[in-house]
C-alpha cells in the first residue's frame, strides 16, 4: 500500500502529545502528516499546553513544546490528503468556529475519507452537522454532551482504549495514543510485520 498524506488540525494550546506523537509516529512508518493551524504558515510556531490526570476533579494544564508548523493553512488543499487527524486541548475550542476549518471537515466526511479524533477534537467534528450523526465517538468526557447532542452515540472508554466506527477513530486522550495510532495505522491501510 502506498504512503498516505494526512491533514492534522491544530490551534493554539493543541494537546502537545497529540500532535507530536502522532506525526512522528506516522511518519516512522512512511506517511506524511501536515500539521496547520488557521491563519499559520509553515515554519510559524504555535504553543502547546500538556494535559495531565493529578487526581483532580479535572485534568490540569500545563504550558507543552512549541510546534513549528510544516504546511501553510491556506495551502492545505483537502483534495490532496487520505485522512483528517483532529488533535484535541485547547485548540479545538476556536478553531471550529472557523468557516474554512469547517469546509475542511466537510470535504473528508462528504468524501468518506478516514477522520481521526482524539480528546477535545471530537468538537471541531460536531461544528459540522452529520459528521458524528449516527457514529459511536469516544472523546475527553467532557465532550459527551455535545456529541449526543450532535447525534452521536458516545462511547466511554478506558483511557488507554480508541474505538473504530467505519473509517473513523477516536479515542479519550492522549493515554491512548498508542491503540489510537494502531487503529487510524489499520484503517490506513497500513501493515506492520515483525520477522
Amino acid at each position: 500500500m502506498p504512503a498516505k498524506k494526512i491533514l492534522m488540525l491544530t490551534g493554539e494550546f493543541t494537546e502537545e502529545y497529540e500532535i507530536f506523537v502522532f506525526q512522528q509516529a506516522m511518519e516512522a512508518v512512511g506517511h506524511t502528516v501536515h500539521v496547520v493551524c488557521p491563519d499559520k504558515n509553515a515554519g510559524d510556531i504555535i504553543k502547546t499546553s500538556l494535559h495531565d490526570f493529578e487526581g483532580h476533579q479535572t485534568y490540569t494544564e500545563k504550558l507543552g513544546h512549541d510546534f513549528v508548523i510544516n504546511k501553510t493553512f491556506s495551502e492545505a488543499k483537502p483534495e490532496q490528503y487520505d485522512a483528517v487527524y483532529c488533535a484535541g486541548g485547547r485548540g479545538p475550542e476556536y478553531i471550529r468556529t472557523d468557516k474554512r476549518v469547517q469546509a475542511l471537515v466537510r470535504h473528508f466526511h462528504e468524501a468518506k475519507k478516514p477522520i481521526f479524533t482524539i480528546c477535545h477534537g471530537v468538537q471541531i467534528l460536531i461544528a459540522v452537522d452529520g459528521v458524528v450523526r449516527g457514529k459511536k465517538v469516544a472523546a475527553l468526557g467532557a465532550c459527551e454532551p455535545e456529541v449526543m447532542l450532535a447525534g452521536g452515540t458516545y462511547i466511554d472508554l478506558s483511557p488507554t482504549e480508541a474505538y473504530v466506527d467505519g473509517t473513523m477513530v477516536s479515542a479519550k486522550g492522549w493515554t491512548a495514543l498508542a491503540a489510537f495510532i494502531r487503529e487510524c495505522l489499520k484503517v490506513l491501510g497500513t501493515e506492520i510485520r515483525h520477522n
